[in-house]
């Protein structure tokens, strides 16, 4: 960070060529996500096998629920109850899941922001209730 400040700084008065092509740049990036990851992946799977075999695997399973059902639960009652379209259960499932790339999925197939207005209805929700359900889940898992 330090280099990168100082050329940015003395590059153009020393008349150093700082520019990459694009390319180049996506490719650093993903090689620096690709090392972050594996990183935190080494530090974390030494006590991968001994968590999932000590009851780790509920902890996923309570994860696939926080996932699945808020989902699913959405996509059936905004079709059945309140025969939404498709481009407006993308918003709401994209909301449901906090998933922008499905919302940028459905912008670029109905061509307009008009999933947007549903992502914003359900996502404020979505989030409190995330919060809320993990909290109600580890009470449960702990009585």
């Amino acid at each position: 960070l330090i280099i990168a400040i100082l050329m940015g700084y003395f590059g153009p008065r020393m008349k150093v060529n700082v520019y990459t092509t694009t390319s180049a740049n996506l490719m650093l990036r993903e090689i620096g996500i690709s090392i972050f990851l594996a990183a935190v992946g080494l530090g974390a799977g030494s006590n991968f096998i001994a968590s999932i075999t000590g009851g780790g695997y509920w902890w996923i399973l309570y994860g696939a629920m926080i996932t699945i059902i808020p989902t699913f639960v959405v996509g059936v009652v905004g079709r059945v109850f309140f025969k939404l379209n498709f481009y407006q259960i993308c918003g709401l499932i994209s909301g449901a899941c906090t998933n922008p790339p499905v919302l940028a999925f459905a912008q670029n197939a109905y061509g307009s922001n008009y999933t947007s207005v549903n992502y914003a209805t359900v996502y404020p929700l979505t989030m409190f209730m995330r919060v809320l359900m993990a909290q109600l889940m580890i009470l449960l898992a702990l009585a």
